[in-house]
C-alpha cells in the first residue's frame, strides 16, 4: 500500500464523518426550539444506522456484482468474501476505500432530513431511510461509480457526488414534502427561535469535512486532490459572498448570517461533482451560479409551487447540485484530470460531455422522483407518515422523544431576581472569594 495515501484517505474519512454532526448543528440551529432535539436526533442517528446498513447489504449492492448496470448483488452480507486488503489502482486497501464510501452512505440521507423537520413521525423516518437506502441509494452508487453502471458507461462525470448525493438527497427531500404537506404554521419565520451560533458552527464544520469529501474522493495524494481543494475553496467563497449581496441589494437590504451560511452551503455542493476536474475560473462561475439559481428558487419558486421543504434541502443541495452536475459538461477539462475521456463545452470538447451530463442528470431526477414516491405510498399503507396535529403544535421534542433541548440560557430582565452560581453556590466559592477577599 501507498502509505501517504492510505494516511492521505483515512483522514479524508474522518473529515467525512464529522460533517453529519455538523449537519446536525447547521440544521438544529435553524429550527424552533420545540423541535431541536428531534431535528439534531434525526441526523446524528443516521451515522449508526446506515453504517449498519453499508456494511450488511450497502457494499455489496453498490461495487459487487452487476444486474443490468443498475445494482451490485447481495451476495457479501456483512461483507464476508470481500478481499479488504486488495490494493485500488492509487493503492488503497479495499477496505478503506469501502469505510471512506461508507461515509458517503451516512451523510446523503441525513441531508434530506432538514426538508421534513417538525412533522415527520421518527419511526416512519427511520424505516423510510432503510428502504431509500436499498432502492435508491445504493443503485445510484452502482450506476455511476461501478465501473459496470449503465450512467458511468455513457460516460458520466460526478468527482464526489452531484448525482449520488446532492440531487439523489434534493429529489428525495421534494418528493417527502409533497407527500408531508405543509407545516401547520407554515409561512411563519421563528427568528426569535434560531441559535444563529449553532448554525455558523454547523456550517464551518461542514466546510472543513467537505475537504474530506471532494478532496478525498482523488483517492490519493496527488495533483487532483489539490486541485479539488482550490476549487472548492474559491466555489465557496463565491457562493457565500454572492448569497450576501443578493441578500444586501434585494429583499430587506440586509446582510444576514443565515443567508451567508446558506451561500457557502450552495457553493460547496455545486463544485462538488466538478470538483476534480475543473479550473478555478470554472469553479469561480460554479459556485456563482449555484447561488444565483438556489437564490431565485428559495426566495420566488418556492413560494409558487407551494411544497414546504422546510429547511431547503432541495432548494440549496438539489437545485446546486443540478447546476454543479450540469455545468461540469461545461467546465471540465483535461488540462486538470487526465482521466477525463475528453473536455467539456468550453474547452473545446463539443456537447458531447455537456449532453451526458443533462442526461445523467435528468435520469437521477426521474429515477429518485419516482422510486422515492413508491416507497412512500407503500410505506403509508402500514404507518402513518405525519404527526398529528396535537403533537405537531407541542412540538417533536416531547412528542416524539419526551426530551428538550436547553440551549439558550435565558437571563431575567429583574437584576434583583438573577442569581449567578456565585450566588447560589456560594459556600463552595468561599475559598477563593475570601482570599480574594484579603487581596
Amino acid at each position: 500500500m501507498n502509505l501517504a495515501n492510505v494516511s492521505f484517505m483515512i483522514l479524508s474519512t474522518i473529515l467525512v464523518l464529522f460533517m453529519t454532526p455538523g449537519l446536525a448543528f447547521f440544521y438544529g440551529g435553524l429550527v424552533s426550539k420545540r423541535n431541536v432535539v428531534n431535528t439534531m436526533l434525526s441526523v446524528y442517528v443516521l451515522t449508526g444506522v446506515a453504517i449498519l446498513l453499508w456494511v450488511i447489504v450497502g457494499y455489496s449492492m453498490s461495487f459487487e456484482g452487476n444486474i443490468a448496470g443498475f445494482v451490485g448483488n447481495i451476495k457479501h452480507l456483512f461483507m464476508a468474501g470481500v478481499n479488504m486488503t486488495k490494493l485500488t489502482s492509487t493503492q488503497i486497501p479495499t477496505g478503506l476505500y469501502a469505510i471512506f464510501q461508507m461515509m458517503f452512505a451516512v451523510i446523503t440521507p441525513a441531508l434530506f432530513v432538514g426538508a421534513v423537520v417538525g412533522r415527520i413521525r421518527f419511526r416512519f423516518l427511520l424505516v423510510f431511510v432503510c428502504l431509500w437506502s436499498i432502492l435508491i441509494y445504493y443503485p445510484m452508487v452502482h450506476m455511476v461509480w461501478s465501473p459496470n453502471g449503465i450512467l458511468a458507461k455513457i460516460g458520466t462525470v460526478d468527482f464526489a457526488g452531484g448525482t449520488v448525493v446532492h440531487i439523489n438527497a434534493g429529489i428525495t427531500a421534494f418528493v417527502l414534502s409533497a407527500f408531508l404537506g405543509k407545516r401547520i404554521h407554515y409561512g411563519d419565520k421563528p427568528h426569535t427561535h434560531y441559535n444563529l451560533p449553532w448554525v455558523l458552527l454547523g456550517t464551518a464544520i461542514l466546510w472543513i469535512g467537505w475537504y474530506g469529501f471532494n478532496a478525498g474522493s482523488a483517492l490519493g495524494v496527488n495533483n487532483v486532490a489539490v486541485q479539488a481543494t482550490i476549487t472548492t475553496t474559491v466555489a465557496t467563497a463565491t457562493a457565500m459572498v454572492a448569497w450576501m449581496l443578493l441578500d444586501m441589494f434585494t429583499k430587506n437590504g440586509k446582510p444576514t448570517l443565515v443567508g451567508v451560511c446558506t451561500g457557502t452551503l450552495c457553493g460547496l455542493v455545486g463544485i462538488t461533482p466538478a470538483a476534480g476536474y475543473v479550473t478555478i475560473v470554472g469553479a469561480f462561475f460554479i459556485g456563482l451560479a449555484g447561488t444565483l439559481a438556489s437564490y431565485f428558487f428559495v426566495n420566488v419558486l418556492k413560494d409558487w409551487i407551494g411544497v414546504d421543504d422546510a429547511l431547503d434541502a432541495f432548494g440549496c443541495h438539489g437545485v446546486s447540485g443540478i447546476v454543479g452536475s450540469i455545468l461540469t459538461g461545461l467546465f471540465a477539462t483535461k488540462s486538470v484530470n487526465p482521466s477525463l475521456s475528453g473536455n467539456g463545452l468550453f474547452y473545446g470538447g463539443g456537447w458531447h460531455m455537456f449532453l451526458i451530463q443533462l442526461t445523467a442528470t435528468l435520469g437521477t431526477i426521474i429515477f429518485v422522483a419516482i422510486m422515492g414516491s413508491i416507497i412512500i405510498k407503500v410505506m403509508q399503507l402500514f404507518m402513518p407518515m405525519r404527526v398529528d396535529r396535537r403533537e405537531e403544535e407541542l412540538g417533536l421534542d416531547m412528542g416524539e422523544h419526551g426530551e428538550e433541548a436547553d440551549y439558550a440560557v435565558e437571563f431575567s430582565d429583574d437584576m434583583d431576581r438573577y442569581r449567578s452560581d456565585m450566588n447560589q453556590y456560594s459556600a463552595e466559592f468561599q475559598g477563593q472569594t475570601g482570599k480574594l477577599g484579603k487581596k
